[in-house]
């Protein structure tokens, strides 16, 4: 275990020497004995050290333990998309179903074995044009009849012996066929998702703001272990009620592994690999997507298939025992100023990727020492929270666009996807399309983002997905089904990388003393747009027009408010207030060098530092070529004035040749 050295460096009576870098055999050390002071508290100390350019390189950089921390960040994701994406399966409501017939409501001399299958269903329940039997409606006889056939007076009552479902996309029962959620109980659906979205929306507010406070590894295990075991208890919900309040409540534990992972894994990275980490994991949530159908054709009913993804995040509490696989953050540890804390997470970092941060012969002058006289003794350490962006404009200003460009990529996916079924009303085309855009929105975004740009590319998926959205508003009824389906594609795959790059630029600019509280602000805007579809259905889609009217004029809108962004392309992270507050909005388009400058706006170049070496060699020489006898001219002296004696013009004589003496 390493300790700060007690020993320090002589004193010299000589002037302080400026910084000096200097690179040893197995260390780098960074000789500063005068070059920061220790101040009184820890906030003005905190400037002094800058984690990206101070810190993490000296510790290997994103050396080989980082990039283990970061595999190992992605696993939850892939738990956390398994239990997000598992909803669709559970409220799947099936493609046929009808009401069970009830001999009560027969004749009581009807036999079964006079009629086949289909002509007892034809005569005991009513026949809707377009969909086939009834789904909510029975047919009753009157008592006094003794004869079964169509043209018996008759009337419509509602179900009361239950239903009949054919099977579901992959489970044969499922939450709606389990507690017969059809009829005049189809509401309690739409309901399940929107409270499903609402406990995402509580989790990633109130644990993103939790993670700022007690950090990233404590934040990710409270949330793992309380999922898991809201998780199992789900499996055991015995009725629709129960059901909904343990999904809720597992929605906000969920919501808390998914944000505190994430701002884990971008912290540990550096510029160049921030993109690519956090595409990956983009990538694991594609491939707990294509995995969950098949999961539901093995499992065939919903308990199992609960048991089944709940335990990826059984698996996960390993992760309490093993705090290798996933550290605190560093950064954060630096930005709230825990410096023994940070200490030990710079000496397991530095350790683990093959660099020592201890030097035996100048144990005075490392890395770790210039920590404690940077901060001092009496550094306590300093928590901010999300409230702090009511005194903020530049932060306060990001996490709003950002949040609204959210809300609208997530909230128009509903408006492509409804169009997807009127080309085809097969569930797992309308499914497997979404994932195939969603998995070319990453790849997209990997081959575009690190080139042209966060706000670039940010802008240009908001026009595309703004545009395809009027098409299909205004043309809709004048195009082909072929025309629709590309232009629903389109705006599917825009519109899912409009919410992937939203929650990226708003990790990568938030500062870290609030970044998990901001985040999560971002997040469950998306999730508002998650749950609006989920209005729409609880209204039974009456307003979907209305919907898809509002939700493209604010992609248009989003175009204007995109351009207020900074870019954050190459940057490091901002850690404190001031440092995100600094950053500024950046031109759109770089300025022509061929560009005539104007003479107001013109900066004056810097002036040339003064060298008296330089002026001494241009006066000799100067005095030299004046002096030349082959001159095309000669220099006269001047008369003597008359109003100088003899004995003063000989004084002054003397006093100019020592003047010209060099």
């Amino acid at each position: 275990m390493f300790q700060a050295s007690a020993l320090s460096p002589p004193p010299s009576p000589s002037p302080p020497p400026p910084c000096v870098t200097c690179r040893c055999a197995s260390s780098l050390r960074t000789v500063r004995p005068h070059c920061a002071m220790a101040t009184d508290t820890c906030a003005s100390a905190h400037l002094l050290m800058d984690y990206e350019t101070q810190l993490f390189p000296y510790t290997g950089g994103y050396g080989r333990y980082n990039r283990v921390v970061v595999v190992f960040s992605w696993l939850p994701n892939f738990a956390v998309m398994l239990n997000l994406f598992s909803d669709v399966f559970f409220t799947l409501l099936p493609d046929s179903y009808h009401c069970k017939p009830d001999p009560q409501l027969l004749p009581s001399t009807f036999l079964l074995s006079n009629f086949s299958r289909q002509r007892y269903f034809n005569l005991t329940i009513p026949w809707v044009n377009g969909s086939g039997l009834s789904h909510c409606e029975l047919f009753k006889y009157p008592a006094n009849t003794s004869e079964l056939a169509d043209t018996v007076p008759r009337e419509r009552v509602s179900c009361t012996q239950g239903w009949e479902y054919s099977s579901s996309a992959g489970l044969q029962s499922n939450f709606v066929t389990e507690w017969n959620l059809v009829c005049s109980d189809y509401w309690k659906i739409p309901l399940q998702h929107i409270c499903f979205m609402t406990g995402w929306i509580l989790g990633y507010i109130f644990i993103g703001t939790l993670c700022d406070w007690l950090g990233r590894r404590r934040g990710f295990l409270l949330s793992i272990v309380l999922s898991s075991l809201l998780g199992v208890a789900v499996c055991l919900s015995s009725s629709a009620v129960m059901f909904l309040l343990l999904r809720l409540a597992q929605g906000v534990m969920l919501a808390g592994v998914l944000v505190s992972s994430y701002i884990a894994r971008l912290e540990l990275c550096d510029p160049p690999h921030r993109l690519m980490v956090a595409m990956v994991s983009g990538f694991f949530a594609v491939f707990a997507e294509l995995l969950l159908p098949c999961l539901a054709l093995l499992c065939r009913d919903w308990p199992i298939l609960q048991a089944v993804i709940t335990l990826p995040l059984l698996l996960l509490l390993s992760y309490w025992c093993c705090e290798s696989v996933f550290p605190e953050s560093p950064r954060w540890l630096l930005a709230t100023a825990q410096i023994p804390q940070l200490k030990r997470s710079l000496q397991e970092f530095s350790t683990r990727n093959g660099v020592c941060l201890q030097d035996d012969i100048y144990p005075g002058e490392t890395l770790l020492s210039d920590i404690d006289s940077t901060y001092g003794d009496e550094c306590r350490p300093s928590y901010h929270s999300v409230l702090e962006l009511r005194g903020s404009r530049v932060i306060w200003k990001n996490c709003l666009i950002l949040s609204f460009t959210l809300f609208i990529g997530t909230g128009i996916q509903y408006c492509f996807t409804r169009n997807l079924h009127r080309y085809s009303t097969n569930f797992y085309f309308s499914y497997f399309l979404r994932v195939i855009t969603g998995a070319m929105a990453c790849i997209f975004i990997c081959l575009s983002v690190n080139r042209f740009g966060r706000r670039g590319m940010l802008l240009l998926s908001a026009i595309i997905t703004g545009l395809s959205s009027l098409l299909l508003l205004a043309l809709t009824q004048y195009l082909r089904g072929g025309l629709v389906l590309v232009l629903s594609v389109v705006g599917l795959l825009f519109s899912q990388a409009l919410a992937m790059l939203s929650v990226f630029f708003a990790c990568e600019v938030m500062p870290t003393v609030i970044r998990g509280g901001c985040l999560g602000l971002v997040l469950a805007a998306g999730c508002v747009g998650m749950a609006a579809s989920s209005l729409m259905e609880l209204q039974n889609n009456s307003g979907y027009f209305l919907h898809h009217v509002i939700f493209a004029s604010f992609a248009v809108l989003s175009v204007l408010s995109i351009m207020l962004l900074p870019e954050s392309k190459r940057k490091p992270l901002p850690d404190s207030l001031k440092q995100g507050e600094n950053q500024r909005r950046p031109p759109l388009f770089l300025a022509r060098p061929d560009r005539d400058n104007l003479p107001l706006l013109c900066s004056r170049p810097p002036l040339a530092s003064y060298n008296p070496d330089n002026y001494s060699r241009l006066f000799s020489a100067t005095r030299k070529m004046l002096t030349k006898e082959n001159l095309p001219y000669q220099i006269s002296q001047p008369a003597l004035s008359p109003l100088l004696s003899s004995s003063d013009t000989q004084g002054q004589d003397n006093q100019t040749q020592r003047a010209d003496v060099p």
